[in-house]
């Protein structure tokens, strides 16, 4: 069984598989990370307008900690290491590369944040690579996006300092 097939093995009733998928948004045929970037893209916008930095960091570090605990088990019952479809890993991403914008930049930090992140994300550059391939299990799947995550947080803070 490959591909979207195995996403079939997953129990939407279980609450750690639903968060596994980012709530449904990592069932999208196709490029389901970006889906799952744009599903919290929102409350990424949300949280800009609404939260201070430190309450921003731990809410990423509380996903962080339930993500690792949802990739597990849907790992577990897909079989495969870091399905495509897991996307929580991509909420947890957003969260950290928007901890550096501006509240009063909050729609323009969203969509800096959506675009870095992908960007980080998707070409994983050194030691992002390196967390993807040599580290397992759910922390494995949260780790790598992390780590992308603090380079697009590197580029965000560098363009609301000396950009916008």
């Amino acid at each position: 069984m490959a591909g979207r097939a195995l996403l079939f093995k997953l129990n939407f009733k279980n609450p750690w598989h639903l968060m596994a998928v980012g709530f449904g948004s990592g069932l999208a045929p196709k490029a389901p990370g970006t889906f799952g970037s744009l599903a919290a893209a929102p409350l990424c916008f949300l949280m800009l307008l609404f939260c201070s930095k430190p309450v921003i960091a731990a809410i990423a570090l509380v996903v962080f900690i339930l993500g690792c605990k949802a990739c597990s088990e849907a790992e577990k019952a897909m079989g495969v290491h870091d399905h495509g479809g897991i996307v929580i890993d991509e909420f947890v991403g957003m969260f950290v590369t928007a901890m550096t914008v501006p509240s009063e930049h909050a729609l323009l930090g969203t969509v800096t944040t959506f675009v870095l992140f992908r960007i980080f994300d998707i070409l994983k550059p050194f030691p992002v690579s390196l967390a993807d391939k040599k580290v397992a299990g759910g922390f494995g799947i949260m780790l790598d996006d992390v780590v992308a995550a603090v380079y697009a947080l590197i580029c965000n803070y560098l363009l609301f300092a000396f950009v916008f």
